[in-house]
């Protein structure tokens, strides 16, 4: 594990606090770390720490810092992940329940992991069961990304729905999700990507006790400053995470160039 590295920045927008890193892997360490950290602290007050993670390369970092860090009870800690694409098997490469699997889950051995199950013959009947799984205890935290289009979990703009009724539903991918997936280099292809994910919805999202969220890299660099910056609205879904009382975001440079130009940093 390394020593924590130093934020360039710090500020607050709105009840969201923002550190920015000099680098992807200082922001990795730093953001791993501090979950770490929550986690420790969940633990040393009750039995169980109830965890929810995101699924894409912009985790990488951040994870193998998390699966690094000491003095964390794993067999305590019940995860759950984010989303899932529908008709995706867990053995395909781009399954997110593989990918956490293989970054975290291989070398902790969390007590329980939930994972979606992609291939259900019944979709709707699949968001029921992670439902009832989600209800049985409040979340305690919860690690997410935000998309190329400001998407939150795969809440994308036009369909986010801040007062869903849902806590997971079936979501039609947008062409820019879709793209995002060929970008980060997980599918050869924009046809070869799925239609169709398990979400949970923004109000599950909300709902966490504290949220954490890693973002690196140049191509957020827009959907970051927009979300930062933007009023807070269904337009740029991630933009909600500003209402959360215990919210706070990592990103490199990189992602938060246009954030910085309009704060006067460097």
């Amino acid at each position: 594990m390394s020593d924590a590295p130093a934020p360039l920045h710090t500020f607050t927008v709105d009840h969201l606090r923002c550190e920015v890193y000099p680098t992807r892997a200082a922001m990795g360490v730093a953001a791993g770390q501090a979950v770490a950290a929550a986690v420790r602290e969940v633990l040393a007050r009750q039995p169980e720490c109830r965890l929810v993670l995101a699924s894409a390369p912009s985790q990488d970092e951040f994870l193998a810092e998390l699966g690094a860090a000491p003095e964390i009870d794993w067999r305590r800690v019940t995860v759950f992940h984010l989303d899932e694409y529908v008709g995706l098997g867990s053995t395909a490469p781009q399954s997110f329940g593989r990918y956490l699997a293989a970054h975290l889950f291989e070398r902790v051995q969390p007590g329980t992991v939930h994972y979606w199950n992609g291939l259900a013959d019944d979709p709707e009947a699949e968001c029921r069961r992670y439902a009832a799984l989600l209800r049985q205890a409040p979340l305690d935290l919860l690690c997410d990304g935000i998309g190329e289009n400001g998407h939150l979990a795969f809440n994308d703009p036009g369909t986010a729905d801040f007062a869903d009724p849902l806590p997971v539903k079936v979501v039609v991918l947008e062409p820019a999700s879709r793209e995002q997936q060929v970008h980060d280099g997980c599918f050869p292809t924009l046809a070869a990507v799925p239609t169709h994910a398990f979400t949970l919805t923004i109000p599950t999202v909300m709902s966490a006790r504290r949220l954490f969220c890693i973002v690196p890299g140049p191509t957020k660099t827009r959907a970051v400053g927009a979300v930062l910056t933007e009023p807070i609205s269904p337009a740029w879904p991630s933009s909600i995470l500003r209402r959360h009382p215990a919210a706070a975001l990592y990103g490199d440079r990189a992602a938060m160039a246009l954030t910085l130009e309009s704060r006067g940093l460097r």
